[in-house]
């Protein structure tokens, strides 16, 4: 291992390219100079889909919080390349990092409590036999000049699988970019590795922008891939410029192609969970097309106590590194945890929609050495379940029925049907959420009942927007469980909505490029 020292100089890396790109607002959708011939060695993890669940066989439902963005990303390339959703490789979409690569206007924390939650029940858009319950999870917002002082080291592979054009020159730009947001507070270190690995720049001031950046422009791809050398150096590093109170994390910038040294997914799931007991949190950054690892990065972002981006262009960086700064950098809470009881009396069948690799046993929920999710400020988390009732009839309102003119009849009928007012008197389920702070060991829990007031006829925005992504989720994962979804029911429900955000508006597009 070597260090070297970096120069410093005066203009900024990635300025010209980025004025000009973000000059074009179609760039996000027109990027890729995609090469058929190329051969496709990309890996992802396998996982299986799980149906509906009996209530009273499986009365509660447990899985870890998830605020990894990279599957939707991949998938907008993938669709970008040409793919049809036909050939979309098995595993590279997983439902809940689509959900979560938006942005909602779910309740604000309120008071000192870390998270506010918000829940909605409405007719299932896809399934006419079931409800869907929206489940949505807000974090408090915090400028990062408000934020506690970083120790950042970024990890970054210089091997000879980077030297594409949008593996090491995009990570050079991205990093450049999140260079312009760091303040003298903050201490920033460069390791890199190919063959061996190499501390470039180590413990600087973050406002020397200027030499930060120079560092990032004097890389170049060669070699070999020792991630886990790398891991074992950055980790150290971050460790003697370790800040008491402070958001002491790696960012680790990778095509996950590890090729020397420890490469299996076995190997370095342990050596990250050994890691992660030093306090110091792990950001993975994915990039490239026709070589990534997916199944590799996941894997260390989940173990690190990180999180998962995976940046496809300028913009995304932008989006990550920028706009979303503090999500992204700062952990408000860790080893967050839901655990959702179903009440029979209303509800028979359940089915949580993707997070299928962050299933937890009911037992886990209460057992603070279970590794679970980490959310960071800002992050919002949207989970969906679909929801078989007790009362096919339900949910109707005592109101709805006093202004029927055979009112006492109507209910007469009901009860001859067995149809009992259980959907309106009492509640539906209670949404349990553990979490720690991210200096601390043992969890605290809070609990949110949710009864019949949570269902409505006509939905808001951030339900019909969420339903919407599932739906395409569930086409483009080969979901078993499809009913009567499609592309047209998809961009049907798009099209009543307002998509002001830029991101939204986007996915709408991209829908609409998969009718071929």
């Amino acid at each position: 291992m070597a260090e070297e020292p970096a120069g410093e100089p005066e203009s900024s890396l990635y300025a010209e390219e980025e004025n000009s790109r973000e000059d074009d607002e179609s760039y996000a959708l027109s990027c890729y100079d995609f090469d058929p011939s190329q051969e496709n060695t990309e890996e992802y993890s396998q996982w299986e889909e799980k149906g509906f669940s009996s209530v009273m066989r499986e009365p509660r439902s447990t899985f870890s919080a998830d605020v990894d963005t990279a599957s939707y990303a991949n998938l907008r390339r993938l669709i970008l390349e040409g793919y049809s959703l036909d050939e979309l490789p098995k595993g590279a979409v997983r439902i809940e990092e689509m959900l979560n690569y938006f942005t909602y206007d779910y309740v604000e924390p309120s008071g000192n409590e870390p998270f506010g939650v918000t829940t909605q029940i409405s007719e299932c858009p896809w399934n006419k036999e079931a409800q869907l319950l929206m489940i949505g999870l807000k974090t408090q917002e915090i400028d990062y000049e408000d934020a506690p002082a970083a120790n950042l080291v970024f990890l970054l592979d210089v091997s000879g699988s980077m030297g594409d054009y949008d593996k090491l020159p995009l990570l050079q730009e991205a990093f450049g970019m999140l260079a312009e947001n760091l303040t003298e507070k903050d201490r920033i270190s460069i390791v890199t590795y190919s063959n061996q690995d190499k501390v470039i720049l180590k413990g600087v001031p973050g406002d020397k922008t200027s030499r930060i950046v120079g560092a990032l422009n004097g890389l170049e791809a060669g070699g070999g891939t020792n991630g886990s050398r790398g891991l074992e150096t950055a980790y150290r590093i971050a460790e003697e410029n370790f800040i008491k109170g402070g958001n002491n994390r790696v960012i680790l910038a990778t095509d996950g192609d590890l090729n020397i040294g420890m490469t299996s997914e076995e190997e370095l799931e342990e050596l990250i969970t050994e890691k992660k007991e030093s306090g110091v949190f792990l950001s993975v950054l994915g990039f490239g097309t026709g070589n990534i690892k997916d199944n590799k990065m996941e894997t260390l972002a989940d173990k690190g106590n990180g999180n998962y981006s995976y940046i496809d262009s300028l913009r995304e960086a932008k989006k990550v590194l920028s706009d979303e700064m503090t999500a992204t950098l700062l952990t408000i809470c860790k080893d967050v945890k839901f655990q959702v009881e179903f009440n029979p009396a209303v509800v028979t069948q359940y089915r949580l929609i993707g997070y299928e690799n962050r299933e937890l046993a009911t037992e886990d929920f209460t057992d603070d050495t279970k590794d679970a999710g980490e959310i960071g400020a800002g992050h919002s988390v949207t989970a969906l379940y679909e929801l078989i009732l007790k009362d096919p009839l339900a949910p109707v309102s005592e109101d709805e029925i006093a202004e029927l003119k055979y009112a006492d009849n109507y209910k007469e009928e009901r009860k001859e049907m067995g149809a009992e007012s259980s959907a309106l008197e009492e509640e539906w389920l209670t949404i349990g959420i553990r979490y720690k702070k991210p200096a601390e060991d043992e969890s605290s829990l809070l609990q949110y009942p949710v009864s019949f007031d949570s269902y409505t006829k006509e939905p808001g925005e951030d339900f019909l927007f969420a339903a919407a992504a599932a739906e395409f989720g569930l086409l483009a994962s080969h979901s078993s469980f499809p009913e009567n979804a499609s592309i047209a029911h998809v961009l049907l429900q798009l099209d009543g909505l307002d998509l002001d955000d830029e991101y939204k508006a986007e996915f709408e597009e991209l829908v609409k490029m998969t009718v071929r």
